[in-house]
């Protein structure tokens, strides 16, 4: 447990004295999950450690931790190995694909892969194998990395506790009695706990960042279109995100540049040099006033608003516009009508409290004919502009709380319902379809982490990126690990 007085002690470490931690030798760590992408693509160039010893350390870690975490569905050991072992021969040919090559990295159970289980932590699709890989999975192996397996989820992504799955609840790192946030929970889990480097989460809600902030490592939320949702099971096509979480904001700009659509190359040139944004201009942060956050979160954040301030950043207040009703109601309609035909037909294998929320949703969303559903369509990609620039006319990110209170336990999860987490923090911003990253930012008095949350205006994950690795520079929370 750490207090405010903690935090801006430890935020007086000089980004030279943090600098040095990325250039340490292997020899000074005994434990392979301290290391970061950027640092492991260095030692394979170096051929200090090979994709094949690490992907075995990462494997090994995941049969020694995941009976407990219950992170991963499916462990692809085999095609691991095999993907380690071709990284590790292109590598020393000479024939390097980037940053990410013979990186060890998870993927969401939502996530569809040829020739693998993909199912979405429900009873409906516990057998269901895919003929083809989804976008994303093209794009990370032709990066070159390593897929370990298929991560545990809240069930059909219907939640932010990861407590409801066929494949029983994803337990936190910092305190197995908890939660570890959802619905992207066992990607949280796996990247806090070392089983790799980077996992895929999907972003409906808050599904990113919600278990990155609870599991204390950083997750993006990118624009809406940025990255390619074909082949992801949806949740609401119109609100579905997908994006990296990772143990650094280094490493989720590497891994967020091989995800970008390859008709967005202009952002991801653009994203390549997010580490100097911050020295062509004199940040404007605007802080999320109309939040409703618990006593404790409103703290560790006005610790952050005090480290900010104290490095000369101008500080504006900002309330954050509702979404409005024909918002929630387009993310309903197609929540049901991809379940309605599902639950008819297989309501016996869903999670009990999953078919309650279905229900739920059903019963108070209105019939919407194709004409009301393309009007709201309209209306939601005209506020996506309208409310982009009506927010960053005059700063350039927002900061805010990732999650309203601390982390609850699975039994307050269990009696609460999916949402016990609550996603007040985090939705809108999958409405307006603005980029939202959550780096930590301290722990709670029940000892799990905390997160902050930076949102930029569309297509400005340069400047998010550039925030949240500057505030990491000049604190320490990220290096912190469950034991």
């Amino acid at each position: 447990m750490f207090s405010r007085s903690d935090f801006i002690r430890q935020s007086l470490f000089t980004f030279g004295g943090l600098a040095l931690h990325k250039y340490l030798p292997a020899r000074f760590y005994h434990d392979h999950s301290m290391y970061t992408i950027s640092q492991l693509s260095e030692l394979f160039r170096q051929r200090k450690l090979s994709p094949v010893e690490i992907t075995q350390a990462c494997l090994q870690r995941i049969r020694e931790l995941n009976p407990t975490l219950n992170a991963f569905i499916t462990v692809t050991t085999e095609q691991a190995l095999r993907q380690a072992t071709d990284a590790e021969k292109e590598i020393k040919s000479g024939k390097g694909r980037g940053p990410l090559h013979g990186v060890p990295i998870a993927l969401k159970d939502l996530v569809d892969t040829a020739g693998i289980k993909t199912t979405a932590a429900s009873g409906v699709y516990q057998n269901r194998i895919p003929d083809e890989d989804a976008a994303i999975v093209k794009q990370l192996k032709k990066a070159g990395a390593v897929i370990v397996g298929k991560t545990n989820m809240h069930e059909f992504a219907l939640g932010a506790t990861s407590a409801v799955s066929f494949f029983g609840a994803v337990h936190n790192p910092w305190n197995p009695d908890y939660v570890s946030g959802g619905s992207s929970g066992g990607s949280a889990v796996a990247v806090a706990t070392g089983m790799c480097y980077a996992a895929i989460g999907s972003d409906t809600g808050g599904s990113i960042r919600i278990p990155a902030s609870c599991c204390g490592v950083v997750g993006l939320k990118p624009t809406h279109g940025l990255i390619s949702t074909r082949g992801l099971i949806p949740m609401s096509k119109s609100f579905d995100h997908a994006g990296p979480i990772c143990s650094t904001v280094e490493d989720t700009a590497i891994v967020l540049n091989s995800l970008v659509n390859e008709d967005l190359s202009a952002a991801a040139i653009k994203m390549k040099d997010y580490k100097n944004v911050l020295s062509n201009i004199n940040p404007k942060v605007g802080v999320v006033s109309n939040a409703e956050n618990s006593e404790e979160v409103v703290d560790a954040f006005k610790a952050v608003q005090e480290l900010f301030h104290s490095q000369g950043w101008q500080m504006t207040n900002k309330d954050l516009p509702v979404v409005p009703d024909s918002g929630i109601e387009l993310r309903n309609t197609e929540i049901q009508s991809f379940h309605k035909p599902l639950v008819e037909k297989y309501k016996e294998l869903y999670q009990p409290a999953t078919v309650e929320r279905l229900i739920n949703t059903m019963h108070i969303n209105k019939a919407v004919n194709a004409i009301d559903y393309i009007h709201q369509v309209d209306v939601m990609n005209e506020d996506r502009q309208k409310i982009s620039a009506q927010l960053f006319h005059d700063c350039d990110v927002l900061i805010l709380p990732t999650a309203t209170t601390a982390t609850v336990t699975i039994a307050e999860a269990n009696a609460k319902a999916p949402l016990a987490m609550s996603l007040k923090n985090t939705l809108p911003f999958n409405y307006y379809g603005l980029p939202a990253l959550t780096v930590p930012c301290g722990f709670a008095k029940n000892g799990l982490p905390l997160g902050l949350q930076i949102v930029g205006p569309r297509w400005g994950e340069d400047i998010v990126l550039a925030v949240g690795h500057y505030y990491e520079q000049h604190t320490q929370w990220h290096l912190k690990h469950p034991a």
